[in-house]
């Protein structure tokens, strides 16, 4: 009689898990259609409702929505993603480098452009023809510190000594037209520039400015181009397995469980993101060195380095250095006829005019206000302190990736209690790991072998090991010269390539004993007290005697 209601009883409680059982399987999965579609995916294979999950691999195995085939492509897509991401949250840094690289690049060509017109418009309303059949020199000049600016292979003391050594040998000969002179005394003569020197001290105090403001302006501008490089490259993320397991993990599996709408737990995307950007994060300690260096650099370019102070009297230093040439001319004619010999007399037909035959009067002196201005439309000061404030805001950029990524809402949940924590929707308790390779050992989200550092990643911090390393020789006025290392690391522009053992070459031109024999100028020749336009309209007004001397 006991029998029939416990097998009643048992049927009864069959039928129940039976239906509980149904009710688990039935849960739909439209919400995760719903996600899929909305990104754009195909609904093919995407059930209806859940199935048993056994077949995945990175997400639960309970009840799920997702097939292996949608696993994968949720995978892919977590990568996308995540290079999207670090896309979106380097773009400032990499623009920041990229057009500050061109606006300094633009203005420092235009200013040594805007020079070489100055100089030249103001010769050629002087003295017309005979300024452009002896205008070589002066274009070589420039064309040299150009090639030194955009990367060539120049050495700038040898360039302003070559100029100099010409403007003497032409000028001494523009002086003593009445005799000829042959190559081996020409070259005779310029043994002789440091003794005597026929320009006065403007040769080695414009050596001193153009060589330091050189080297400071084309270190600073490869530094941002290194910068943009850098930059360029390591956003360009290497996602490693382990990376890309914990991608899919924190991103997606919500969808295979049904909840798609479900972000992560800000410290949980802390975590993953810090495994992910180990490497980069490695990066920050040589980054701020450069950066440091950078913003080194930029103070000798607003003060003693200031290439635009240099560049733009450099018209009106070389005809002082003329006049000085005038002045002295008895005294250095004297001391080369003593030291290379007597040259042999000219034939008839070659005798010298007084100024007063030459003078032009249509010669007035170039006023600074006619300087074209840049196509950067700024002062060099302007422009370095809007770098300034852009290099700084930059500092500790890599190490702080992670967190700029994290605290975004599209990523994250800030409800600490309403977010997925790896496994479900609740706290996430486990501690966020610091930055670094070397401590993601205990990283409980991502494997990552720290016995293995990217080896991208370390030719980055070499890369810019090497230009601090030039920065600071800049800084205090040193050239380092660096060989292309490989075509790949080469480019246009200011050049780009480099070997971490430099060649330190000092710029500060040696102090040279004075000539205790050298006569004293004529007591009439132009002192200090004479103002400046008058000193350049004696000297303009000696080259031309000389030019036409020489015609």
């Amino acid at each position: 009689m006991l029998k029939t209601p416990v097998v009643v009883f048992t049927s009864l409680s069959l039928l129940l898990s039976l239906s509980c059982a149904g009710d688990v399987k039935s849960r739909s999965c439209s919400d995760v259609r719903q996600a899929f579609t909305t990104k754009g995916s195909s609904l093919h294979n995407v059930p209806h409702q859940e199935i048993p999950g056994e077949h995945l691999r990175v997400c639960s195995q309970g009840y799920t929505c997702c097939t292996s085939d949608m696993e994968d492509r949720l995978g892919q897509q977590s990568k996308l993603d995540f290079e999207k991401l670090v896309d979106e949250n380097s773009h400032t840094i990499r623009t920041i480098f990229t057009s500050r690289h061109k606006k300094f690049d633009e203005f420092f060509l235009e200013l040594l452009d805007n020079s070489e017109k100055s100089l030249n418009d103001m010769f050629v309303r002087t003295y017309g023809k005979l300024y452009t059949h002896n205008s070589e020199m002066f274009e070589d000049l420039f064309s040299e510190l150009k090639r030194y600016y955009t990367g060539g292979n120049v050495n700038l003391e040898e360039v302003l000594n070559d100029f100099w050594s010409r403007l003497l040998e032409r000028m001494f000969q523009l002086l003593n037209s009445q005799y000829t002179f042959t190559d081996d005394y020409l070259e005779c003569i310029s043994k002789y520039t440091d003794q005597l020197k026929p320009f006065g001290d403007v040769p080695r105090k414009l050596k001193a400015q153009v060589t330091k403001a050189f080297i400071a302006a084309r270190s600073f501008v490869q530094g941002l181009m290194v910068g943009r490089e850098v930059a360029n490259r390591v956003a360009k993320v290497n996602i490693s397995p382990g990376c890309s397991k914990a991608l899919t993990k924190m991103l997606y599996c919500p969808y295979c469980g049904g909840i798609p709408g479900l972000k992560p737990c800000a410290n949980y995307c802390q975590n993953v993101m810090r495994g992910c950007l180990a490497n980069q994060a490695d990066l920050d300690p040589e980054w701020n060195l450069f950066i440091d260096a950078m913003l080194l650099v930029a103070e000798r370019l607003e003060g003693p380095f200031n290439i635009e102070a240099v560049m733009e009297p450099i018209d009106v230093k070389i005809s002082e250095a003329i006049m000085t040439m005038q002045d002295n001319s008895m005294q250095v004619s004297s001391k080369v006829f003593q030291g290379c010999g007597h040259p042999k007399a000219a034939g008839v037909g070659r005798s010298a005019r007084g100024i007063s035959d030459v003078f032009n009067s249509r010669f007035r002196p170039y006023s600074p206000e006619e300087r074209p201005t840049t196509a950067a439309g700024t002062s060099l000061d302007r422009l370095v302190i809007d770098i300034k404030e852009k290099l700084k805001e930059s500092k500790k950029f890599w190490s702080s990736l992670p967190d700029s990524i994290c605290v975004e809402d599209e990523v994250t949940d800030p409800d600490e209690e309403q977010c997925w924590n790896s496994h479900t929707k609740g706290r996430y308790f486990p501690e966020v790991v610091k930055d670094g390779l070397t401590n993601q050992l205990n990283n409980p989200e991502v494997e990552v072998d720290i016995t293995r550092p990217d080896t991208f990643i370390r030719q980055q911090i070499m890369t810019l090991r090497v230009m601090t390393n030039k920065l600071r020789n800049a800084y205090n006025g040193k050239d380092v010269y660096f060989q292309d290392s490989s075509d790949e690391e080469s480019g246009s522009g200011s050049g780009s390539g480099f070997t971490t053992e430099p060649e330190v070459v000092h710029t500060e031109p040696p102090m040279l004993e004075a000539d205790k024999s050298d006569p004293q100028p004529p007591a009439d020749a132009a002192g200090p007290q004479q103002m400046p336009s008058l000193r350049l309209l004696s000297a303009v007004t000696a080259l031309t005697w000389l030019l036409l001397r020489w015609r």
